[in-house]
């Protein structure tokens, strides 16, 4: 898998819920966002990378679930400007499963919510949902 060379920043999300144990959530943004910086705010856990190859467990398993037009309709959904957004759901993160989720409300404890963040935003969202 050879990955294009584009300037974006990844962040990814969690509110820690008072009954989550938060290395299970540190565990479930690991699972999905491969080397990224883990850090703890108030009540939520966020992980950053600047690397688009950590985002390869994401982009295998919507192409091997042929899932690219989901992910599509919510990036193009959710884009503003240089910026734009999914859902995960947490749980299946756990698990090292990546599931995507369209409402908030279709992951129990609260999705991991995903931010791509780059001047070339339109070619980020083209890699990651079409084939190479």
């Amino acid at each position: 898998m050879r990955f294009p060379n584009l300037n974006c920043k990844i962040q990814i999300f969690s509110p820690l819920n008072p009954s989550e144990d938060p290395e299970k959530i540190k565990k479930s943004i690991s699972n999905v966002l491969s080397g990224s910086t883990i850090s703890f705010e108030n009540f939520s856990i966020k992980g950053e990378s600047d690397n688009l190859e950590s985002l390869e467990k994401i982009y295998e398993t919507i192409h091997s679930r042929q899932s690219q037009r989901v992910l599509q309709r919510q990036l193009v959904k959710h884009s503003d400007k240089n910026t734009t957004w999914f859902y995960l759901n947490k749980q299946a993160a756990f698990v090292e499963k990546i599931v995507l989720c369209e409402e908030a409300d279709e992951s129990p404890l609260g999705p991991l919510k995903v931010i791509l963040t780059s001047p070339t935003i339109d070619k980020v969202i083209d890699f990651l949902v079409f084939e190479d």
